[in-house]
Parts: C-alpha cells; structure tokens; sequence
C-alpha cells in the first residue's frame, strides 16, 4: 500500500521515523513518501521536503513567512495527488496538516492522525473541524482519550508515547559521544538544549552560555539541531560580549548520548523536556519568544504550565523560567539547585520515575500506531 507522511520538525522526523520501520514490518509492500527530515529518509520513505524549510515558529514569525507557507502547501496537495496513497499519515505540525487533513478529506483520502495538535491548550475550537476531517486519531498522552471523549464525544486511540521506547533503545545501544568523547564522558557536563528553529536559538542560547562561566568545574555541551548548519552556531560560541568561555563545547546528531552523560541540563520546551526527564536528567526549563508573539501567546494558551512533564504529572516537577523571568541569574540559581540540593534531586528522581511509569502504560507506540494504521487501510473497500 501507499503511505503520504508528513511532519515538520525534528520531533516528528524522530517519530516518523520509527512509524515507517514499523509500518514496513506490517506491509512488506509499502510504498512510503514523505515530508521530514534524515530520520524518515533512512527508515525507508522517499523524502519531498526536509523539514528546515518548513520550520517558522510564533505569530509574527508565521506572518513573515506566509508566502513560503502557502507555496509549501499547495506543492504538497499536488504531490499528494500525483502520488495517489492509500493514507496520509499527519505527525503533529497542527498549522500545515489540519490544512491538508481538510483539503485531503475532501479529495477523498483517508486521514490518520498520530501525535494530536495540542488542543487541550489552546486553539480549541480545531476540535471540531478535526473530527469531521480526521479519520483516525491516534494519541500519545494519557489525558488526550478521556478529553476528547468526555469533552467532543470522540473515541480517539491512545498508543503509548513513542519517547519511551526511543529513550529505552539508547540506553542499550548508543555510542560515545562523537568527536574525541572519550575525554568529554569523564567529565561533569551540563547539557544545553536550545531547540531546532533558528529564531528559538538566537532567543535563548545565549542566555543558556552566559551560565557556563559560573560554573567552570562543568563541561556545557550544546546539542545543535541536526536540520541546521553548523555556521549557524558559530556566532553564538564565538561571541564578543564574552558569554562563552573555555568549559563549552557541542555535538550533532547525538543528543541522547549527551544526556546519558549529563549531570543537568538546560532545556528548551517542547519534546526535549520530556526527554531529558526520561534519562532522568534533571533539568531546568527555558522559553523565550519575542514580545509579540509571547503576549499574543500568553492570552491564547490555556495550560497551568508550558513543560510536557509538568503537565503530564499535573504539578509543578521541573522549574520553568518563561519570558522575562529567564535570565543568568535565575539561570544560575535554579541549576545550583540541581546540582547541591540533595533533597531536590531524590524529589525529582522519584517524579521521573513517576512520569515514566504513566507514559509506558499505553505499551510500544510506533508499534501500536503502525497496527492501527495498517488494519485501518485493510479494512477500507
């Protein structure tokens, strides 16, 4: 059969990933085409279009942007047409997909959708053009079934969160960090994730540096995003105002490795946060958008926190410094108490274990998503 799928970010290329494996195990035949990144590439699908040239993030950002956005869409819908697939599978990416989730409902498509827009937190007024375009919805968050039943009278399929297999495989099976690690893995090291998008970087990595000199005893290694080249960082490393210093280093395309070797971390929100909680780092969480997409955020948003840990657990777990409250400063004192405050650390451990016990109920995800979507299409006429 012919599987359409689309994701946006490195997230979803990770998750997309595993789900092709998967579904190439359910369908020896499948014909697979997607949008995403090096990940999907190299678990067998036909890459139309990485996910860097997709990625704009906040209001104003969009904006700037919307011609690109609106060319990248209707490139899509044709290519889909030329393709013809069975399915098109959507990962996350709610802004492109829910478009191509309509418009493919009106072609005729049948439409699955893994890893659900965040409704629950804000645009919940999607909810009802999702279900009535939406095929399939398979959910990766343990709240997700019981809010859209109870709330949209939506039977949605919960799979399990893709991250606790992913986190359990690296365990067993990753490397020494690349680049002469063997030295880097006998020292202490403070792990900085700033995120995948250009203009979520400049925002915070430069705060995130600015703490390395506070700590000199530490190693700060920066996991660069696998979509960006490497140029791009070099300012940030070799800046003027002196934020850097001789403990920071970075790595590529081992992120998991890094943090297998961390003592804590600074992490950007979204999926890292989550992550890094399931390698039991701990960690602080960092987010800073700019003043206008923020305040136009802050009115919109309807979550007690920005953190997926925080959220799952339903209580405040790992700090989060938002906005105008993340400076050096709060930086430094928050990752002070990670690193000395004994108590903290075995509060933490305990909620870690906590969380993981929660997200592994739901059982193998890639696995469970890729038998949905297969017995799905077989059942089609």
């Amino acid at each position: 059969m012919k599987y359409y799928i689309i994701s946006g970010e490195a997230s979803g290329d990770l998750h997309g990933s595993n789900l092709i494996k998967e579904l190439s195990k359910q369908d020896a035949s499948a014909n697979i085409r997607c949008w995403g990144g090096d990940l999907m590439q190299a678990a067998g699908a036909t890459l139309v279009k990485h996910y860097r040239e997709l990625a704009f993030m906040g209001f104003v950002e969009v904006i700037k942007n919307i011609s690109t956005i609106l060319s990248n869409i209707k490139f899509c819908k044709q290519d889909i047409l030329d393709f013809n697939p069975d399915v098109i599978v959507l990962i996350d990416y709610p802004g492109f997909n829910l478009r191509i989730a309509e418009w493919g409902k009106q072609q005729g498509f049948k439409i699955v959708y893994y890893i659900s827009p965040q409704v629950w937190a804000w645009k919940e007024n999607r909810v009802k053009k999702m279900k009535r375009d939406i095929d399939k919805m398979l959910v990766i968050l343990p709240f997700e079934k019981d809010y859209f039943k109870n709330k949209w009278n939506w039977d949605v399929e919960y799979v399990g969160h893709p991250l606790v297999e992913v986190v359990e495989e690296s365990r067993e099976s990753v490397p020494l960090l690349a680049g002469g690690s063997r030295e880097l893995s006998e020292e202490k090291i403070i792990a900085l994730l700033p995120g995948s998008r250009k203009q979520e970087i400049a925002k915070k990595l430069p705060l995130m540096l600015s703490v390395a000199k506070s700590f000199p005893e530490y190693k700060f290694v920066v996991a660069k995003s696998p979509g960006l080249e490497d140029s791009f960082y070099e300012e940030f490393f070799n800046s003027p105002s002196g934020v850097g210093g001789n403990n920071i280093s970075s790595v590529k395309n081992d992120t998991y490795n890094l943090l297998l070797k961390s003592t804590a971390a600074l992490v950007t929100s979204g999926t890292a946060t989550l992550e890094t909680a399931l390698f039991a780092v701990p960690e602080v969480v960092c987010y800073k958008a700019g003043t206008l997409s923020y305040e136009i955020g802050k009115r919109l948003v309807n979550v007690k926190f920005i953190s997926l840990v925080n959220l799952i657990m339903d209580k405040l777990v790992v700090k989060e410094l938002i906005q105008t409250d993340l400076t050096t400063k709060n930086l430094v004192i928050e990752l002070n108490e990670l690193l000395n405050n004994k108590e903290r650390q075995q509060e933490l451990k305990k909620d870690y274990a906590d969380l993981k016990n929660i997200l592994s109920a739901g059982g193998h995800a890639s696995s469970n998503a890729a038998k949905s979507i297969y017995e799905f299409i077989k059942k089609q006429p």
